[in-house]
């Protein structure tokens, strides 16, 4: 494809290189998908007329069907006894389809007129301003200035939010420890470079305010988990006619009904990688993150790409580059993947009874979260030899969207495997550790001794800084140890136990959900070793020497999550995501 003369100019400043080269991915995601007209080759007059006759036929359908749509929401309103789908109802109604379709033609709007004709002259008018507000923020007077006044603003909001429960506070605490604690670990604490770090901060707190605090955010989130929830719910129909429905609906089989939603979510991600919206997204948030945050490319890309994709699917979008990392930028990658899980497997989480909403957001504020403290366990000390201005990212193999399709349906089956053969393996290996911690405390006069006794006073001063209440902390002490020591699959499992029988707190059960919300565990440890050393054989000795520390930034990463969701969450409110969950899906299923 050829790129036009702009993407192709050397600039010094690393952000406005970032810009070229994220602007050159739109172009191949949209030329993917047959909207780029710049990267169309010559053709004659039938073909254009073709194109724009099957342009107009589409945008014609649409308009049509949003006639009848209006048509019919006016109807139902005007009857004055209106029983379902009254009103907008932005998450799923009328109102949604008004959003998809504003979103869809802004974007399109954006992207095919407005930024080829007017975005060159629109940047030469705007860039000195940038140009001006860069400099200005480049001082370090500026960026405390500034830092301090986002966290004045908290602090304000605090006071006020808490004044009837200061004990809501304790996860301040909860930060200041693991930080602390990050510091200890750190590789080079004397050449940490503290603009990520406290950036990052700052970005946690913006999105936790975001996304769990402000009723907008949340119900967005809640909306999203719903549809989520929803999406990876169509699994049951092909698992049922495969298995049969006994298995999927009357017994649940957990490996038959739960692991096939991750068939369909690959063939999904597949298919939107082929497209190339999947690279283009990901570049998007990636930019985003290195923009505020100061991380190189790399770095950023993995974090945001970990939201959507695992932590062994991530790395192959720069897989021509793993061997140029540098140990630091090894260390954030690898991290990123301990701090998140994928879409593959949320299926299986909400099925143990977490909540989608809680998933989702867990994993949006991670990315910040886990390049801050992989930022202070592992500082840079070497020059990066990726930069915005060289990175290429990998385009699918696939010849085509079938191709694509069938590829990503198959390639789910090693990973339900690997997810089958890991839960036998250590759920069997903690009720043989039981057994045998029980033995030994009955000969000693312990009764009750099991490794989920021992993880929760290991664990419970952590859950407790977190802003579990005491007497919940040692209930999610033993869920945040089994999660650490074993996985998250079990502890997920055993987090649905505790709900199902009313055992703690909605509070606790919400701060749960964000602290073991990601794939830090012994046996994911191995995994990612041996798919970024599959990648980059000759790095396998740097990549084994970080990773311990990165399994621990990924482990903090995830409690830091759980102190935001714990300190901006309240007793009346943290069970909302839930319940808007529900509601949405009685709504969608009537």
């Amino acid at each position: 494809m050829a790129l036009s003369e702009r993407y192709l100019a050397r600039v010094d400043d690393d952000q406005t290189s970032a810009r070229y080269i994220v602007d050159s991915k739109e172009e191949i995601a949209l030329s993917t998908i047959g909207l780029d007209e710049s990267a169309a080759p010559v053709k004659g007059k039938g073909s254009n007329l073709r194109r724009y006759a099957t342009v107009c036929s589409v945008n014609g359908v649409v308009a049509v069907f949003f006639a009848f749509a209006t048509k019919r929401f006016i109807e139902n309103e005007g009857r004055g006894d209106c029983q379902a789908n009254c009103g907008l109802r932005w998450c799923d109604g009328y109102g949604m389809l008004l959003l998809l379709l504003a979103f869809v033609y802004a974007g399109l709007l954006y992207f095919l007129l407005l930024k080829p004709k007017l975005g060159p002259s629109l940047y030469r008018k705007l860039s000195p301003i940038g140009s001006n507000i860069q400099r200005a923020f480049e001082t370090p007077v500026a960026k405390i200035s500034a830092g301090g006044a986002v966290l004045v603003a908290f602090a304000v909001f605090l006071f006020f939010d808490t004044r009837n429960d200061r004990t809501r506070l304790m996860p301040l605490t909860g930060m200041l420890v693991f930080l602390f604690l990050s510091l200890l670990a750190s590789k080079h604490p004397k050449y940490i470079n503290y603009r990520p770090v406290c950036a990052g901060l700052l970005v946690q707190v913006l999105l936790g305010v975001l996304c769990i605090r402000w009723d907008v955010g949340r119900s967005i989130f809640a909306c999203i988990g719903a549809k989520v929830d929803t999406f990876l719910s169509y699994s049951t129909v092909g698992a049922a006619f495969v298995y049969s429905d006994a298995l999927i609906h009357q017994y649940a089989v957990f490996a038959f009904g739960v692991l096939s939603v991750i068939y369909f979510f690959s063939f999904f991600i597949s298919v939107l990688y082929y497209l190339g919206a999947m690279q283009w997204f990901v570049l998007k948030l990636g930019w985003i993150l290195q923009t505020l945050m100061g991380t190189t490319v790399c770095e950023g890309m993995m974090a945001a790409s970990n939201i959507f994709l695992g932590m062994s699917e991530s790395p192959l979008m720069i897989k021509p580059y793993v061997k140029d990392l540098t140990h630091s930028e090894l260390h954030a990658i690898m991290a990123s993947g301990f701090a998140t899980v994928s879409g593959t497997v949320l299926a299986a989480y909400i099925s143990f009874g977490a909540s989608p909403g809680h998933l989702i957001t867990a994993s949006v504020i991670s990315a910040p979260a886990v390049l801050c403290v992989a930022k202070i366990i592992y500082p840079e000390t070497e020059h990066s030899k990726t930069s915005s201005d060289n990175i290429q990212v990998e385009k699918s193999t696939d010849s085509s969207i079938v191709d694509a399709a069938c590829n990503g349906a198959s390639s789910a089956t090693p990973l339900i495997l690997g997810i089958i053969a890991n839960l036998i393996a250590f759920v069997s290996f903690v009720a043989f550790l039981n057994g045998l911690l029980a033995w030994c405390g009955m000969l000693v006069g312990l009764d009750n001794l099991s490794l989920e006794w021992f993880c929760g006073y290991v664990f419970r001063p952590l859950a407790y800084v977190m802003g579990v209440s005491w007497a919940d902390s040692e209930h999610v002490g033993q869920i945040i140890g089994i999660k650490t020591v074993v996985n998250e699959f079990v502890a997920y499992q055993r987090l649905g136990e505790l709900i199902r029988n009313g055992t703690i707190t909605k509070r606790s059960i919400t701060i749960a959900t964000y602290a073991i919300c990601g794939f830090a565990n012994p046996s994911s440890l191995g995994i990612m070793i041996g798919a970024m050393s599959s990648l980059a054989p000759e790095r396998r000795g740097a990549i084994t020497a970080v990773s311990f520390r990165s399994f621990i930034a990924g482990s903090m990463a995830c409690f830091m999550t759980a102190c935001i969701a714990g300190l901006l969450i309240a007793d009346t409110q943290d069970a909302s995501m839930s319940t808007l969950d529900n509601s949405t899906l009685v709504d969608d299923s009537a």
